[in-house]
């Protein structure tokens, strides 16, 4: 399953690969140290320099926000910066760390609209880089390297991993979650993937590992994650609360609570150090490798930082480096960089032999990859209801460069190999467009948004009969794109047969700008949409741009007063990929908005 790659800056080869933590350029290091004198920046970097103006008068105030595992450790190290007055350039360096998810940082960053009120930030994983990047207005960023990592591992109740044979037993991901899904032996809980970069590894890994397995790994992997959908928490703050008590009469006590989640070695970790013996979990670590959140430090908004800000700032980021700080991050259970611990922290986290903690990490996953798993876990989790509308206008004939074919006939084939990533449960329909195509209207609907597992009449099911008409769409001699009427009527109507309990959208197609001369205006379009626009009954608008003459920006500016979002692709066949980012993009824009 192919996924366009989000934007990424990390490699000059376009590959979409998310960089290891020992291979990350240090962009901040290399900006900052060019930025000033040989012997300043050495001095900067060593704290050497020494003013006899009190720390008070000369301290550089920066903030941090910090995922909140990392962050008691981050503030350790701050706090004892300050107590040895840390300098740089002569000014004491100090840092005030505060706790917050980060997939709530990196949606506020995509969305751009607030200026952010701290200069650093430290996620847990880089994953959450390339979601703040959003689709144009995001704060920039400039990643540094990674401070600490932590394997994403089982977490499991002695008496149910007991049950699955820890610690002599070993198991890949998929068998793993085999053993904990396909029967009633032990519940499994895990934080939504959407929020959490531990349920998304962990996911994207059992993803990995099923396909090795071979046969229909698609269809294993969805039923995975519809088991863990319905145990979810929201975020990894929440899914500790959900174990169940272990030892005599825990059932119980909590019948319906998990036996085992998804959970970070850090997170167990922690957990065993204030828990009672009969609530220390026990972590099994898969065989075929444990991906690793890898803590990047990053700054944020880089260029309206001033000169003393920038350099304090990489002074702190030296300094969790540094033997002292590394020292600190052990102690609240994080691994170095490279991935190692000592086997006090492997028992102390619930690891214990022949569990596999030591087998190196597993390949971190692309970009592309992890988009593929969102996208899967936004449409197996919640059922969608599209409207998909496909632009017919004559220019859609445009022979694609490199390929003989035309932007219609690749436009087909994406739109086919899309609809094979939905359950029988999505419910997708087809309209399509161009000026003049039924009478007065720029549109007409060729078939009616149903379930894809529905009987057609005339035999055959609603998929079969859908994947004809993408198949027979033809572009009209002399059409002309007729957008703006097309997509006030296709919103009103999705928004008319609007379901609850699906993810409701609609999501055009189109390789142009808007060609009707009677038709709507933009603004008054915008402001229809605007005025229209339910927060109980949401539809968001994701209009795909296609190819170079079409305008990314004005289907954007279209698209986002519904909640919705543009697109721009150069070849169609990436079509596929992008209508699945979009459909999960808008589904974490829309929880966002409910929060």
């Amino acid at each position: 399953m192919g996924r366009h790659s989000l934007p990424d800056d990390y490699t000059a080869d376009g590959s979409g690969d998310r960089p290891s933590s020992r291979r990350r350029t240090v962009a901040i290091a290399t900006t900052l140290v060019l930025a000033v004198a040989a012997g300043t920046a050495v001095a900067a970097q060593g704290g050497l320099l020494s003013f006899s103006k009190s720390c008070e008068d000369s301290a550089v105030h920066l903030s941090m926000v910090a995922s909140p595992d990392i962050a008691p450790a981050a503030r350790a190290v701050a706090d004892k910066a300050r107590k040895d007055n840390l300098r740089s350039d002569g000014h004491c360096v100090d840092v005030k760390v505060v706790a917050r998810d980060s997939y709530k940082v990196a949606d506020a960053l995509a969305d751009g609209t607030r200026a952010p009120d701290y200069q650093m930030w430290l996620p847990d994983s880089d994953l959450w880089l390339s979601r703040a990047k959003g689709t144009g207005d995001a704060v920039p960023l400039t990643p540094g390297d990674s401070v600490a990592t932590s394997p994403v591992a089982l977490a499991v109740l002695p008496s149910a991993a007991k049950s699955l044979g820890w610690p002599r037993k070993k198991y890949s991901w998929a068998e793993l979650m085999a053993s904990t899904t396909e029967t009633d032996k032990v519940r499994l809980g895990a934080a939504d993937p959407a929020r959490s970069a531990t349920g998304l590894l962990a996911l994207t890994s059992i993803g990995a590992s099923s396909d090795k397995q071979g046969g229909d790994s698609d269809t294993r992997v969805a039923a995975t994650a519809k088991l863990i959908a319905q145990r979810m928490s929201d975020s990894d703050g929440q899914v500790l609360g959900t174990l169940a008590e272990d030892g005599p009469g825990a059932e119980k006590r909590g019948p319906a609570r998990n036996q085992a989640v998804l959970l970070s070695e850090q997170a167990a970790f922690a957990h065993n150090a204030e828990a009672a013996e009969t609530g220390k979990l026990d972590l099994f670590y898969p065989k075929d490798g444990t991906p690793l959140l890898d803590y990047p430090f990053t700054l944020v908004n880089e260029d309206r930082l001033s000169t003393n800000e920038s350099r304090a700032a990489l002074r702190f980021m030296t300094l969790l480096s540094e033997e002292s700080a590394q020292r600190t991050l052990e102690e609240h259970g994080f691994r170095t960089t490279d991935g190692t611990a000592g086997e006090k922290l492997i028992a102390s986290a619930g690891g214990k032999s022949p569990q596999p903690y030591a087998t190196s990490a597993a390949t971190a996953p692309s970009d592309d990859t992890l988009q593929e798993t969102l996208g899967m876990w936004t449409i197996t989790v919640q059922s969608a209801r599209l409207t998909t509308v496909v632009d017919a206008s004559g220019s859609m004939a445009t022979i694609v460069p490199g390929r003989n074919e035309s932007r219609m006939d690749v436009t087909k084939a994406s739109l086919i190999q899309a609809l094979n990533q939905f359950t029988t449960n999505d419910e997708i329909g087809l309209w399509e467009f161009a000026t003049g195509l039924d009478g007065d209207k720029d549109y007409r609907r060729l078939v009616a948004t149903s379930r894809l597992g529905e009987q057609a009449k005339g035999g055959g099911t609603h998929r079969e009969k859908l994947a004809a008409a993408f198949s027979a769409l033809q572009p009209v001699p002399d059409g002309a794109t007729g957008l703006y009427d097309t997509a006030l009527a296709a919103y009103k109507e999705a928004q008319r047969t609007y379901v609850k309990g699906k993810f409701n959208a609609v999501v055009i197609l189109t390789d142009g700008s808007n060609q009707d001369d009677r038709s709507i205006s933009r603004s008054a379009l915008i402001a229809e949409l605007k005025r229209i626009t339910d927060p109980e009954r949401p539809v968001p608008l994701l209009a795909i741009a296609v190819g170079p003459d079409a305008d990314r920006e004005e289907v954007n500016q279209i698209a986002k007063v519904t909640g919705g979002g543009g697109y721009q692709v150069n070849d169609p066949a990436e079509i596929q990929a992008v209508i699945l980012q979009a459909v999960m993009t808008a589904g974490q824009n829309g929880r966002a908005a409910q929060e």
